[in-house]
C-alpha cells in the first residue's frame, strides 16, 4: 500500500490533490507486483477523473474474513446505469491501443482480474455524476483457510509493507551520459520518467506523441540512446510509433534501442510488443530498479549486479 502511494505522490502534487491514507495492517496471500498494479491503477484512476484541489482517500483494514481497501475519490462520478459495467474491458472506451478518448475501461479490467485470481472482489460506488466514486476491493485474509488453493507462485505479503525499489535505494549503477527519449500521452506519467531516470543522471527528452517522437529522433539524428513508448496512445499508438522508428534509417535513430511501459501486462501483450519491434516491455507501474537494469542493458553498460 504504501509503495503504490508513493508511486503516485507526483501525480497528486501537479494536480494539488490531497492523499488522505488511513492504513491498517492486513497479511493476505498474494503477489507483490500484481497487488501493487492493482492499487496504481485505482489510484491512478482517482487521481486522473478528480479534478484540481481535490481529494483522494485509501483505506486499508481487516474486516470479518476479508482484507478491504477502499480508494474513494472526489471525481466525476459514476452514473447509475454504468456502475455494473465498469470493470468490463472496454466498456467505456475504445477497443483498440490507440484510444480516441480517455476512458476507465482497461484498466479496471486488470484491477478485476487480478484481484479475482487472488481470490477477491471488487465493487464500484458512486452516488452519481459529479459525486465521486469509491472502489472497494476485498482479499481473503492470510489467517483463514481459502475456499480455493492459491497458485503455487503466491507468497505470504504483508500489504502495508514497503519493498524493493520504491523506498528510495538506488541500485549502484549510473545512467550518466545516457539521452533518453520517452513519449506518453499522459503529463504526470512523463513527469515521472523524467524525474526518475534524471536522478540517475540521465539527460530525458519528453514528447506527448508518436509523431512528436518521430520528429525528435529526425531533427536530432544520433542523440538519442533508448526510446522508452507508452503503448496505448490516442491517434497513433506505440506499435505504430515503432513500426515508423524501424522503418527510419539507421542513421537517423532506426536501430534505436526500446522499451514498451504500458499497462497492457499480459504475456500475450509482452509477445505482441517484441514482435512489433520493441527490445524489452515493461509493465505500469514502473518498477524503477528494472527499468534502470533494463536501459543499461540495452546500452552495455556494465553493473555490478547484472
Amino acid at each position: 500500500m504504501d509503495a503504490a502511494i508513493e508511486s503516485i505522490e507526483l501525480s497528486a502534487e501537479a494536480k494539488s490533490i490531497q492523499i488522505i491514507s488511513q492504513l491498517n495492517s492486513a497479511t493476505v496471500i498474494g503477489d507483490f507486483d500484481r497487488l501493487q498494479q492493482v492499487l496504481w491503477n485505482l489510484l491512478s484512476n482517482a487521481i486522473k477523473f478528480t479534478p484540481p484541489g481535490g481529494r483522494v482517500g485509501i483505506m486499508l483494514e481487516a474486516v470479518y474474513t476479508h482484507a478491504e481497501i477502499r480508494v474513494s475519490d472526489t471525481g466525476i462520478g459514476i452514473r447509475a446505469d454504468l456502475l455494473p459495467y465498469v470493470f468490463d474491458r472496454f466498456r467505456q472506451g475504445d477497443s483498440s491501443s490507440s484510444k480516441t478518448s480517455q476512458g476507465l475501461g482497461l484498466g479496471l479490467s486488470i484491477v478485476r482480474h487480478l484481484v479475482e485470481l487472488h481470490g477477491g472482489t471488487v465493487q464500484a460506488q458512486s452516488p452519481g455524476e459529479g459525486q465521486g466514486t469509491t472502489i472497494v476491493v476485498r482479499l481473503p485474509l492470510r489467517s483463514m483457510p481459502p475456499e480455493i488453493t492459491p497458485p503455487s507462485y503466491l507468497e505470504p505479503i504483508v500489504l502495508s509493507e514497503t519493498q524493493h525499489t520504491l523506498n528510495g535505494k538506488n541500485p549502484p549503477l549510473s545512467l550518466e551520459g545516457l539521452c533518453i527519449l520517452a513519449v506518453d500521452d499522459q503529463a504526470d506519467s512523463r513527469d515521472l520518467i523524467k524525474s526518475m531516470l534524471e536522478n540517475f543522471g540521465a539527460e530525458v527528452v519528453v514528447v506527448p506523441s508518436a509523431r512528436e517522437a518521430i520528429a525528435a529522433l529526425t531533427e536530432s539524428p544520433g542523440k538519442y540512446d533508448v526510446l522508452l513508448a507508452d503503448i496505448g496512445m490516442p491517434e497513433e499508438d506505440g506499435f505504430s510509433l515503432i513500426r515508423q522508428v524501424r522503418a527510419l534509417e539507421a542513421e537517423a535513430g532506426g536501430q534505436i534501442p526500446a522499451v514498451a511501459i504500458t499497462a497492457y501486462a499480459t504475456e500475450q501483450e509482452r509477445q505482441k510488443a517484441i514482435d512489433a519491434g520493441f527490445q524489452m516491455h515493461l509493465a505500469k507501474p514502473i518498477d524503477l530498479t528494472q527499468l534502470v537494469l533494463m536501459i543499461a542493458n540495452l546500452t552495455e553498460r556494465g553493473t555490478d549486479n547484472s
